[in-house]
């Protein structure tokens, strides 16, 4: 795997990775009802895995280019990340607002 490969894949799952431990304080202060901390969290969440589908469009980009990717365990690895931020991520978002709705009542 070429440096500029291995870098995009470390991109992944750094940033996959930081999504979900934004996501998960979102949640943990959500439910200690601090929804203003918790949705800052999201926020800094979605601003994660922005940065990670750029790593990604930019192996993508490469693959389309013609430059092959090599496809390692390293390389699927960075795709489970990334799948598993994106849904975590949208399902605190939909937590906080249950615990936001139920505090309301």
């Amino acid at each position: 795997m070429d440096e500029k490969t291995l870098q995009a894949v470390m991109g992944l799952i750094m940033y996959g990775g930081d999504a979900k431990s934004c996501a998960m304080e979102a949640l943990k202060a959500a439910k200690a009802g601090d929804f203003n901390a918790a949705r800052a969290k999201l926020k800094q969440a979605k601003q994660e895995l922005a940065n990670a589908h750029n790593a990604q469009t930019e192996m993508l980009t490469n693959e389309a280019k013609g430059e092959t990717v090599q496809m390692t365990l390293l390389t699927v690895h960075s795709q489970d990340h990334l799948m598993t931020g994106i849904t975590f991520v949208d399902l605190a978002e939909e937590l906080v607002e249950l615990y936001e709705y139920i505090a309301q009542k």
